[in-house]
């Protein structure tokens, strides 16, 4: 394995950057972006080494995709109420697409993707609350699509609420800490692809250095509609809620972005 400084990593990816068109060191993989790009610089995934300062990372995404990338796993507080399975999924949650085959006839399902700009069709939202410093799942049974009139009527039977109270939530700081350990400094870089014939290739374009999570940016993607919440839950299985972004939206959450 390559040990790098950062002046000797940006000289390499200048240098595969020259390189023009590569062709995919991992075929059928669908990270061969980023796998080839690791190959090429003789390291493991895709944690940097480079001695004597802050964790980075390689970060690598297909130019002019809007393709959403998982930030980090963060459940809402408070966290002893284990709000997703024991509320919301049972109370406001909908029969899940495969019940009754591939799972129980009673298989229940409360997956949604929100931000702060718009509502889903099922009413929901994310606030956002500067005074309080945090940000929360709001609920309007007024925003609902009529196509789901049936499920609102079943919700209130189910002694949902108008005004989800208390309403999960995310603190600032508990945000700030969350993404600050797992959003290292990184060398974030994109790539066009092309095919010929059976093998596909790629050229490495442009190379950014992100350095400092801003909370402040992450708030603003909500806001902006290029940040989300994703809950994914079923019956039995909650398999987390995560905030996402849109991969070409990553460098918007960093304090400091420099272009090579």
């Amino acid at each position: 394995m390559k040990i790098y400084t950062k002046a000797s990593l940006i000289h390499e990816l200048k240098h595969i950057r020259k390189r023009g068109w590569i062709p995919n060191a991992r075929p059928g993989n669908s990270g061969g972006i980023g796998n080839t790009l690791e190959d090429l610089l003789e390291i493991p995934e895709n944690n940097l080494p480079i001695p004597n300062a802050n964790e980075w990372e390689l970060k690598t995404q297909r130019l002019g995709s809007n393709a959403l990338v998982t930030l980090f796993h963060m459940e809402p507080s408070p966290r002893a109420l284990k709000f997703v399975p024991n509320i919301l999924l049972p109370v406001y949650g909908w029969s899940h697409a495969n019940a009754g085959n591939a799972y129980p006839q009673n298989e229940r399902s409360f997956r949604q993707t929100i931000n702060a700009q718009t509502y889903s069709d099922r009413g929901f939202t994310i606030k956002i609350d500067e005074q309080k410093q945090h940000i929360y799942l709001h609920f309007d049974p007024g925003k609902v699509d009529a196509r789901h009139s049936q499920w609102l009527q079943n919700v209130l039977q189910r002694g949902g609420q108008i005004a989800l109270d208390p309403a999960p939530y995310w603190g600032f700081q508990d945000l700030e800490h969350k993404a600050g350990a797992k959003l290292h400094n990184c060398f974030f870089v994109q790539a066009q692809s092309k095919r010929k014939g059976k093998t596909v290739y790629f050229k490495y374009e442009k190379i950014s250095i992100l350095e400092g999570f801003d909370i402040k940016g992450l708030l603003n993607g909500l806001r902006e509609g290029f940040v989300y919440v994703d809950f994914d839950a079923r019956t039995g299985h909650n398999h987390g809620t995560k905030f996402r972004v849109r991969a070409s939206r990553i460098p918007a959450l960093y304090a400091k972005v420099t272009e090579i």
